[in-house]
């Protein structure tokens, strides 16, 4: 009992000490409440007899544990360390709740943002011991959570709509202050909600891509054998039809049965129209983050991603024309940007951009009733984009622009028409040899 007053009246603390220190201090609690005990009972049972001498050294070491006790104390509370990672008794990782704290130290000042766990980790319940009050770090473990949430909600509930109202409340908030800590956290936590919603999108096309080609196998298959490629139009018409009774009958049990859930979730369409409708909402996302970050002036972490997602690149050429123009529009966005300065935005991360990009502005469908970028829009991203070119080296210039040149030519596209940056480019080289 000794020992869990002691523990209560001196483990509450006011400042965040080293993990070593709070050891000590709290294995020398525990240690004096024990010799009071110690000592207690030894009264008792002697009543008024004279101590012995193993008595006074008790009682000596009893004095001398608490003074310890009361040392350490002095030196937590005037001589505070910060710990490096929240202390949390669930064990593991804190996932996304963890990560923020190291992002908002490292936000202004580096480029390279851990990812995240995955989503469903991040939604598990942290409980923190040396919590005694809010702090600036709680809040933004608070809006990191919150955004990690939308990533889980289904966009057709009522409480994704929640979810976003209230983080975009503390977004709001934190900028009222105008200050800027409150300001770092709105931009600490938009720059992990950017990377683990871009990872989750990346992870989801390469899914149903890999699943895709899966189900073609035979057809490449056929192809490969002698006169194969007459044979495979029937075997992939047959497979075409196969799949669309099937999917009737699925269709018809689903009716027959309205109560039955797919693996899916609560969406009751078909695997590729679940496909569309996830891709799509982390691609709405994905496009949502990055307006908050442009607003909030940290785009520039953006910029650092997207020029590190080749995957990403790579698999939105053959995506869907919804999550194909999602993409197309947060990269236009983010290529606009290019010109300003960033300390962050270095040559390579231009370079990088620009080579990633660019097939994707060539070669994209547009599908769709509304034009994903406005005549204007497209204007002043061109009118970036050469601005850029020109800023970069010569060998930088000819990659880009040779592999603008590939890919403008042989599509129907008339957007974005680099020709100002690629005859300036070869005048530079004439003057060259001039």
């Amino acid at each position: 009992m000794a020992t869990d007053l002691a523990i209560a009246q001196y483990g509450y603390k006011t400042n965040k000490p080293s993990g070593l220190l709070n050891d000590i201090f709290m294995y020398t609690v525990n240690m004096a409440a024990k010799t009071l005990v110690s000592v207690a009972q030894t009264s008792k049972t002697e009543g008024t007899e004279k101590w012995k001498t193993t008595d006074h050294l008790r009682f000596m070491i009893m004095l001398m544990t608490w003074l310890t006790v009361w040392v350490l104390r002095v030196l937590m509370d005037h001589f505070p360390l910060s710990s490096s990672l929240p202390f949390n008794p669930l064990g593991g990782s804190l996932s996304a709740l963890g990560s923020f704290d190291s992002i908002l130290s490292s936000v202004s000042s580096s480029s390279a943002l851990a990812l995240p766990s995955s989503a469903s980790s991040s939604l598990d319940l942290v409980l923190y011991e040396e919590v005694d009050a809010p702090s600036i770090k709680a809040l933004g473990r608070s809006l990191t959570h919150i955004l990690a949430l939308l990533n889980e909600i289904p966009a057709a509930s009522s409480k994704y709509l929640f979810a976003m109202t209230m983080a975009e409340r503390i977004m709001e908030g934190n900028a009222r202050h105008d200050h800027i800590e409150l300001l770092q956290v709105n931009r600490a936590a938009l720059s992990s909600a950017f990377a683990r919603t871009s990872s989750l999108l990346y992870r989801f096309m390469h899914n149903t891509q890999s699943q895709d080609d899966s189900n073609g196998w035979p057809v490449r298959t056929i192809k490969a054998l002698p006169f194969g490629s007459y044979v495979a139009p029937y075997v992939k018409g047959l497979s075409s039809c196969f799949n669309m009774v099937m999917s009737w009958v699925e269709a018809a049990e689903a009716f027959r049965l309205p109560k039955k859930r797919n693996n899916e979730g609560a969406f009751g369409g078909s695997a590729e129209e679940y496909a569309e409708v996830m891709g799509e909402k982390l691609a709405q996302e994905l496009l949502w983050i990055t307006n908050k970050l442009r607003v909030y002036g940290a785009v520039e972490q953006a910029l650092v991603q997207w020029s590190c997602s080749p995957g990403l690149a790579s698999l939105a050429l053959t995506a869907s024309p919804r999550v194909q123009g999602l993409i197309v529009r947060i990269s236009a966005i983010l290529s606009g940007d290019l010109n300003q300065e960033y300390d962050e935005v270095t040559r390579e991360v231009k370079f990088k951009i620009l080579v990633l990009w660019l097939p994707l502005f060539c070669h994209a469908r547009n599908g769709l009733s509304y034009p994903i970028l406005t005549s204007y829009e497209k204007f002043e991203i061109e009118r970036t984009m050469n601005e850029v070119i020109s800023s970069l080296p010569a060998m930088d210039q000819e990659v880009i622009l040779t592999n603008w040149v590939q890919d403008f030519a042989i599509t129907a596209s008339d957007w974005p028409n680099l020709q100002p940056s690629y005859d300036r480019w070869c005048q530079s080289a004439r003057q060259l040899v001039a």
